[in-house]
């Protein structure tokens, strides 16, 4: 079953809210609210107008996943966002997969050199992934200045572009 990849801009948050929020808060305990994450209400100010974009990845016509960039500088950018919905996960539907390569394709294609993203220790796949993909670990202490911290996030990677 092919992922339709594509981007998505305001008109999609309610289903962004009703992918990302439950995994949050009920699959992995997560403490935090819609509150903590204006950017899910606003996707078109918070990732499209910064230069960043939005994903989702559609089967038959339904959201199933997402992804988020914000180009917080002209060659960096932070990834944001990405979930999939349980039952679409894994090397079978390869949906995270090709969500992080468009954002990739995307980055290179936009001069972004750099990309960082902030997790939560207990999210393991989503850290396992992004190793294989090629995330080195960075503390927190030698992110730029500039990337956007949430406060949930307690550890840190770097893909380097070029």
């Amino acid at each position: 079953m092919e992922a339709l990849i594509a981007p998505i801009k305001n008109e999609y948050a309610a289903a962004i809210i009703d992918i990302i929020l439950p995994i949050q808060q009920r699959e992995f305990n997560v403490s935090i609210t819609l509150q903590d994450q204006p950017d899910l209400l606003d996707i078109e100010k918070y990732y499209h107008a910064s230069g960043g974009g939005f994903w989702g990845a559609h089967i038959d016509g339904a959201l199933v996943g997402t992804i988020g960039l914000i180009r917080y500088s002209e060659d960096s950018g932070a990834i944001r966002k990405m979930f999939v919905k349980k039952e679409f996960r894994g090397k079978a539907f390869g949906i995270a997969q090709q969500l992080l390569e468009g954002l990739v394709a995307y980055s290179k294609e936009n001069g972004i050199n750099h990309l960082y993203l902030g997790t939560v220790t207990k999210l393991e796949a989503a850290l396992r992934f992004y190793e294989k993909n090629g995330f080195v670990p960075i503390a927190k202490a030698d992110l730029p200045k500039s990337f956007p911290l949430m406060s949930a996030d307690n550890v840190f990677r770097h893909l380097p572009l070029k």
